[in-house]
């Protein structure tokens, strides 16, 4: 809590909170747009390989490995596509933005993994319970086989230890986390869950501290939209303040939150008494 408060003070004296510089930011996008472009090359010639590997053996267990490879280079494309749109804003078609595009691109992918795993399933238990024989290969066949499912291990292998150097959360996405809370993280993304308490006690802090004439603190709200937070903060000035003062205050507090990297928007409401019932009562 105190490190948080400490976050706080340094982005109301300095204007920002310290971090990385432009250029370092710069240098970490194109490493990790290098990685991307290396995973997606490198998963385009793993799913050539296993498609001649499926088709050779006939094996369910190499399918499977197959359609992996092509939900691989999908998760790709998704990437490329959801990170696109969130960088080519248009404020009349959009006006609150496209944040909510990655989560979006999560559920369509894990939908369609999950459509296609439930397949080999229903597929495995068919050949199971099926009386045809099973397939047969040649010495030579088993070599290429083998050869190509130990080759495409160690790619994933490489592939995995180079992505895991960056802290880009995005890239190892598919790999490292399950998806089930990877699907749950973003339904609640989507639908606005509120943010932890020590989140929204950082955010009371920094405005309580904002300006020696706010009074009270009526209400601070932070909730998810898309991958970042919409916040609501209402607080209590002086009755008899001019508004242009007011206005200014209000103001001011709005563009010191909206520089915290996890808030997309956030909306701050003047008031000049806090016994009255809550705002939006209804939702």
């Amino acid at each position: 809590m105190l490190e948080g408060f400490t976050e706080m003070d340094a982005l109301a004296d300095r204007g920002f909170i310290p971090g990385m510089s432009k250029e370092e930011e710069e240098r970490l996008a194109k490493s990790e747009t290098f990685a991307i472009r290396i995973s997606n090359v490198a998963n385009m010639i793993l799913f050539a390989a296993k498609v001649y590997a499926s088709v050779r053996s006939g094996s369910l267990a190499i399918i499977a490995s197959t359609l992996d490879s092509l939900l691989d280079l999908l998760s790709g494309f998704i990437l490329w596509f959801t990170a696109f749109s969130m960088q080519t804003p248009n404020p009349y078609q959009y006006p609150i933005g496209k944040k909510r595009m990655q989560p979006l691109g999560i559920l369509v992918f894990a939908s369609v993994m999950a459509t296609l795993g439930l397949q080999i399933i229903l597929e495995s238990a068919r050949a199971l319970m099926s009386s045809e024989k099973e397939f047969v290969l040649t010495r030579d066949q088993e070599r290429w086989v083998v050869g190509i499912m130990l080759s495409v291990t160690l790619v994933k292998l490489l592939l995995m230890v180079y992505c895991r150097t960056f802290t880009n959360e995005i890239l190892a996405l598919y790999t490292i986390r399950t998806w089930s809370m990877t699907v749950l993280e973003n339904v609640h993304s989507l639908v606005g869950k509120s943010a932890t308490p020590d989140y929204l006690q950082k955010l009371t802090y920094l405005s309580w501290n904002h300006h020696k004439s706010i009074r009270h603190i009526d209400t601070v709200r932070a909730y998810t939209f898309g991958s970042h937070y919409f916040v609501e903060v209402d607080i209590v000035l002086p009755a008899a303040m001019p508004l242009q003062e007011a206005h200014d205050i209000g103001e001011s507090l709005q563009e010191k939150l909206e520089l915290l990297p996890e808030i997309e928007r956030a909306f701050v409401h003047l008031d000049y008494e806090y016994s009255h019932k809550p705002e939006h009562a209804q939702s």
